[in-house]
């Protein structure tokens, strides 16, 4: 039989500096390189608001990742193609599973204290080829 020609995968347009909507509406409690309540140095941002509050996809991707992780808590992680993941954790509930499609602005999970930061809030970051960058360049200005 003859070979059918393999399905050919799109990637993701690359996210546009400051084109990305934010994953939650909050407070900024700590910025990129600030000082996480455990200590550490933060290579995302924390974000404070109440539990329950819902946390959205700053871009369209795919689950990566949807469970418990250690420092992490309740994680997701979405990948957006072309090297981009963007990580989303101290959740209450995760509502999405590994291999789901998302699309930006929607409800992946919400607010919670897992993971021991000490307060309700989304630890947010955004990683290009492993490696972590500022979000704050990437997410639209409010």
């Amino acid at each position: 039989p003859a070979s059918r020609p393999r399905p050919q995968v799109a990637n993701a347009p690359a996210p546009q500096v400051g084109g990305l909507g934010w994953p939650v509406s909050g407070s900024l409690l700590t910025a990129y390189g600030g000082r996480l309540p455990d200590g550490r140095s933060s290579t995302g941002v924390l974000i404070g608001a109440p539990a329950g509050t819902p946390v959205k996809a700053v871009a369209d991707g795919t689950v990566v990742f949807a469970e418990w992780m250690t420092g992490y808590g309740m994680l997701l992680i979405v990948d957006h193609g072309n090297g981009y993941m963007s990580l989303y954790a101290h959740n209450d509930a995760l509502l999405k599973n590994a291999g789901d499609r998302v699309t930006r602005g929607e409800t992946l999970a919400s607010v919670g204290n897992s993971g021991g930061q000490g307060r309700s809030g989304l630890y947010f970051e955004l990683r290009q080829g492993g490696k972590p960058v500022n979000p704050a360049t990437w997410l639209q200005r409010r």
